[in-house]
C-alpha cells in the first residue's frame, strides 16, 4: 500500500533551533529518506518553499479568486511530503515516527486512494500515466 507522509512544521520551534542542530536533524532526514529508499519504502520525497511563496486559488459561482499565503492560517504549515510504500497503516506510523519533524511539528500519514479503482468505478478512460507504462515509455 502506499501512504503519503505530510510534514507540518511549527516555524517557531524550527526558529528556535541553533543552525547548527536543524542542519544535524537536516542530514539524519536525509540519510534516513536514503535508507528507506533503498529498503524500498521511499518511493518520491519532496520539500516545499515557505508558505509566503504560496498562492491560493479558489472558485466559486464560476468566479476566480487568487490570494498569496496557504489556504489557511495554521501554527504548524506544510513542509513537505514522502510518498512511501508500507504493508499497513501500523507499518506507515512507524515509519513515518521515525522522522525527527515529528519533533517540531507533525507526520501526518494517509492512504493514498488507488485511481485505477477509482478510473474503474466512474467508468472513465485509462489515465495519460498508464497509457504510457502500457506503451513501455
Amino acid at each position: 500500500m502506499k501512504f503519503m507522509l505530510l510534514i507540518y512544521n511549527d516555524a517557531s520551534l524550527l526558529d528556535e533551533l541553533p543552525a547548527s542542530e536543524f542542519d544535524a536533524r537536516m542530514r539524519d532526514c536525509l540519510n534516513h529518506a536514503d535508507e528507506l529508499r533503498a529498503e524500498g519504502h521511499l518511493l518520491d520525497s519532496q520539500q516545499l518553499e515557505e508558505p509566503s511563496t504560496a498562492r491560493s486559488v479558489r472558485i466559486r459561482n464560476g468566479r476566480q479568486t487568487t490570494v498569496d499565503g496557504p489556504f489557511a492560517e495554521a501554527k504548524e504549515v506544510l513542509g513537505g511530503f514522502n510518498l512511501i510504500e508500507a504493508s499497513d497503516m501500523d507499518e506507515a506510523v512507524r515509519i513515518a515516527a521515525q522522522f525527527p519533524w515529528a519533533r517540531t511539528g507533525c507526520v501526518e500519514v494517509r492512504a493514498v486512494r488507488d485511481l485505477g479503482m477509482v478510473r474503474q468505478r466512474v467508468n472513465t478512460a485509462t489515465g495519460f500515466s498508464e497509457l504510457v507504462s502500457q506503451a513501455g515509455g
